[in-house]
């Protein structure tokens, strides 16, 4: 567990914006994720994503790193924020998109 945790650690240190999620964004496996990637997307926001039907122990560890049951999960800057529910009423409020910002998180050129 030590070994995923760091592995995790690593995932959130090293990126601006992780989401941890079933699928990836071009084929999201659930409508929670699916609404996650639809959040980040309408923000222009770059971030990076983590299929945690790919590994079972991520999938199993980030609820323990996070204190939160379920998937998706999103980071900003190293902390948690929330599920795709505590997303979508930050990004309704524009909170969201004024967290991004206050943290200089990259913009997707288009």
């Amino acid at each position: 567990m030590a070994d995923t945790n760091s592995r995790i650690q690593s995932l959130v240190g090293e990126n601006d914006v992780v989401l941890f999620m079933k699928g990836t964004p071009l084929f999201p496996q659930c409508g929670f994720s699916s609404r996650a990637v639809a959040i980040l997307d309408h923000c222009g926001v770059a971030y990076e994503s983590v299929d945690v039907l790919q590994d079972m122990e991520i999938r199993q560890g980030i609820k323990s790193f996070s204190d939160w049951p379920t998937i998706p999960q999103l980071y900003v800057k190293g902390e948690f924020v929330g599920g795709s529910d505590i997303m979508m009423e930050m990004f309704e409020a524009g909170e969201l998109q004024q967290m991004m910002d206050e943290n200089q998180v990259a913009k997707i050129e288009s």
